[in-house]
């Protein structure tokens, strides 16, 4: 599984207080204390000596002694003012606390009382050294799903358990099956679930809001080979230079609006839906266009459209001629 660039940030800075209060300390014994290997310590090394404060010049580096290194020792000689605590200014102090009352208020750390425990605990430390600032700070989320069901599933996320869902989609289709769950995330102000789907062998997104029941099973839950789950769940289908495509779909189609990454989302009077959405691989879309036909109602750029009918077409050429000589797709 790909490590996320926020957690490895941490293990560099951590690298970097802990050298510079241990002194030197071999790779091995670094390796075992951050749970990494000896390969990737030498790599953090490597990402440490080309990084500093801005200016970038050499002296402005962190620095290591290169000959302790080659003999399987870590030695930092300039941390470059990485170790000095850090100072937040009025405007970034309260940035923070309204992070922390909306993260506190999130029914995710609700649900989990150790977690709103410590959420609550560092609100009060900042908010007190903030001071009137933090007084004037207001935030309010609207609740997103059944408190029980978000307990269910942050539970079955810290025990490692399968779920058990009753979910209505948005063409109000209810269905039961059982979820190994890997996240919760939230994205435009509603919250969703990230799991492996076992009914339908792949990886879904679950509105929390849509799940109707959630059940803590027994069962513990599965290691599946999916992308890094922590990765943002959107990020990998809207890519900023891909070009857009918009989609018209019946009701029956809106679920596309939910399950897949859209740059916009529109009701239309008629009850449809129009979705915008970066392609960054034409064949997903075409395997999504042809999957869902009697939901689409219309298609553009006109290119995509021509290249959903000609698979299309190609589809049903590979039938075979249908009975009395017509060639498939041409009757």
């Amino acid at each position: 599984m790909a490590e996320r660039a926020d957690d490895r940030l941490v293990r560099l800075l951590g690298l970097v207080a802990f050298l510079d209060d241990a002194g030197p300390v071999r790779v091995e014994e670094l390796a075992q204390r951050f749970g990494v290997t000896p390969q990737q310590v030498r790599e953090d090394v490597d990402a440490l000596w080309v990084s500093g404060t801005p200016g970038y010049m050499p002296d402005d580096l962190i620095d290591f002694d290169a000959y302790s290194l080659e003999g399987g020792l870590v030695a930092l000689t300039q941390a470059r003012g990485m170790t000095r605590p850090l100072r937040l200014g009025t405007r970034e102090a309260v940035a923070l606390v309204a992070a922390l009352r909306a993260m506190h208020a999130s029914p995710a750390v609700q649900a989990d009382p150790g977690r709103a425990s410590v959420v609550a605990s560092a609100l009060d430390k900042l908010a007190a050294a903030t001071g009137e600032a933090a007084s004037a700070v207001d935030v309010r989320l609207a609740g997103d799903g059944d408190p029980q069901v978000v307990a269910a599933v942050t539970s079955a996320l810290g025990e490692g358990r399968r779920l058990h869902l009753r979910y209505v989609n948005a063409a109000d289709v209810a269905s039961e099956r059982d979820v190994d769950p890997l996240r919760l995330v939230s994205q435009d102000g509603s919250m969703y679930l990230v799991a492996w789907c076992l009914r339908a062998e792949g990886r879904r997104t679950f509105r929390v809001d849509r799940i109707l029941a959630a059940q803590v099973l027994d069962t513990p839950a599965a290691e599946h080979d999916v992308r890094d789950p922590d990765a943002d769940v959107w990020a990998s289908v809207a890519h900023e230079a891909a070009p857009v495509a918009t989609l018209v779909l019946a009701s029956a189609g809106r679920w596309v609006a939910e399950e897949v990454p859209a740059e916009s989302v529109r009701d239309l009077p008629d009850g449809s839906v129009e979705v915008r959405l970066r392609v960054t691989n034409p064949a997903w879309l075409r395997r999504l266009l042809l999957a869902n036909a009697p939901d689409v109602l219309s298609v553009s750029p006109p290119e995509v459209a021509r290249d959903a009918a000609s698979a299309a077409r190609d589809a049903l050429a590979a039938y075979g001629p249908a009975p009395g000589g017509t060639p498939a797709g041409r009757a």
